[in-house]
């Protein structure tokens, strides 16, 4: 376990590149299973990324890693079960169920473990799988859930969401795409990462249609071919630059990004007092000389308020002009950053579910923990605006989701460093 230490007070300036999207990167590292052969570009280097490519080489795979590039060939692969050690430490290996379903007609896989965010049942994944004709069982004993299809072949079949689920919506199509007849996931999620995810998808045979949308259609096929694609870039890990700006002054440039993903954000950016233009590949924010408080900032589903954006701006209101209601919707646990930030001098207080954010001239630096992803992110913002030096442990929740955070962050000026 390491920690970063951050010494407040720098303005940051100058331009970055977010790099690809870990949340899109992920499920296509899955869909490789089901490829001859998988060409990847922009291929952020995450310890996630690592874990994936590491299952890809227990089921068979034979994986290449050169800097952003990564090449999968899947021919030869024929195992069908994921090692649980490898399940436990990241929640989106759950989409190789889809996957080694869809193409060996059987699969057994630990139950996913990541971020500690409240229950996020899969309940929904394993109720489409049934529909799609496969026999699912949970294993008590080794804690695992296994599947299998009778006839080894799943089943297309009309699947509605109760809530437009992004795991659901993407483990359907894995297993779809090679299933007999028409799959139709109805109330799907949106995100831009399952446009990504179909179109790698079709780039290979697939043919998937409405991905982006609330209805998605896959009808199947007998195989994939080979295919080379690009992930698209990290929103939320630009949408984190952004705010690491806000909060320390100055202005930045972000290069090889998708403004239209990140609407939500840069809308919230603007109501905070930021002055932001945006244009084909690129997004520029200046700082004002003290942010506004946001009075509300609740999650959504996508395109809402993204819930991975909300830690981060959460301690962006420690340091606003005024107060602010944060009403978090889609994870109930994802909240455990609050307690972090009052160590610092924050003006919090959570009710039911509700928090409110009483903003301060000044936060101050202090020994805190992540306690996950998006609220070690948060705290890395906290560290960089305050006065003295912050040290912010458990980094490896950190490095699960950023590359080499403080390597960037030092780039644009900020006084941060990694240390064991």
């Amino acid at each position: 376990m390491g920690n970063y230490r951050i010494k407040g007070g720098r303005t940051l300036a100058g331009h970055i590149n977010p790099g690809g999207a870990k949340n899109a990167v992920l499920p296509i590292l899955a869909a490789s299973v089901l490829c001859d052969e998988s060409i990847l570009t922009n291929v952020p280097n995450l310890s996630d990324v690592t874990l994936s490519l590491d299952i890809l080489e227990q089921l068979g795979c034979i994986v290449g890693y050169d800097g952003s590039k990564v090449k999968i060939n899947s021919v030869k692969a024929d195992k069908t079960t994921v090692p649980t050690k490898h399940v436990g430490k990241m929640r989106s290996s759950i989409l190789f169920l889809g996957s080694m379903l869809g193409r060996f007609g059987e699969a057994e896989i630990g139950l996913p473990g990541g971020c500690k965010l409240g229950a996020r049942k899969i309940d929904y994944h394993l109720d489409a799988f049934r529909k799609m004709g496969a026999v699912v069982e949970e294993n008590e004993e080794r804690g695992t859930i296994i599947c299998h299809v009778p006839n080894k072949r799943l089943s297309g079949a009309d699947i509605t969401l109760k809530t437009p689920s992004v795991g659901a919506t993407e483990n359907i199509m894995l297993a779809a795409v090679l299933a007999d007849g028409i799959t139709t996931i109805t109330n799907a999620a949106k995100e831009p990462e399952i446009v990504d995810l179909a179109d790698f998808l079709n780039k290979s045979g697939a043919k998937v249609i409405g991905a982006g949308t609330g209805e998605i259609v896959v009808t199947g096929v007998k195989g994939l071919g080979s295919v080379n694609h690009r992930i698209i870039p990290d929103r939320i890990v630009a949408g984190t630059y952004l705010c690491a700006v806000a909060m320390t002054g100055g202005d930045i440039l972000l290069n090889d990004v998708i403004p239209t993903h990140m609407t939500a954000t840069l809308n919230m950016l603007r109501d905070a007092g930021c002055r932001i233009k945006h244009g084909n590949g690129y997004v520029w924010i200046a700082s004002p000389d003290r942010l506004k408080s946001l009075k509300n900032l609740t999650t959504d589903v996508y395109p809402g308020f993204p819930t991975d954006m909300q830690a981060q701006f959460a301690a962006m209101q420690c340091i606003a002009d005024g107060e602010c209601i944060i009403r978090e919707t889609i994870f109930e646990s994802r909240d455990k950053h609050f307690a972090e930030l009052t160590k610092m001098g924050a003006n919090i207080k959570v009710t039911g579910d509700e928090v409110t954010v009483k903003g301060m001239a000044r936060l101050r630096g202090a020994t805190v923990a992540a306690p996950d992803l998006r609220g070690g992110a948060a705290l890395i913002l906290a560290g960089l605006a305050a006065s003295g030096e912050t040290i912010v442990n458990n980094s490896e929740h950190v490095e699960r989701g950023y590359e080499s955070i403080e390597a960037a962050l030092s780039w644009l000026g900020a006084e941060i460093s990694l240390e064991p």
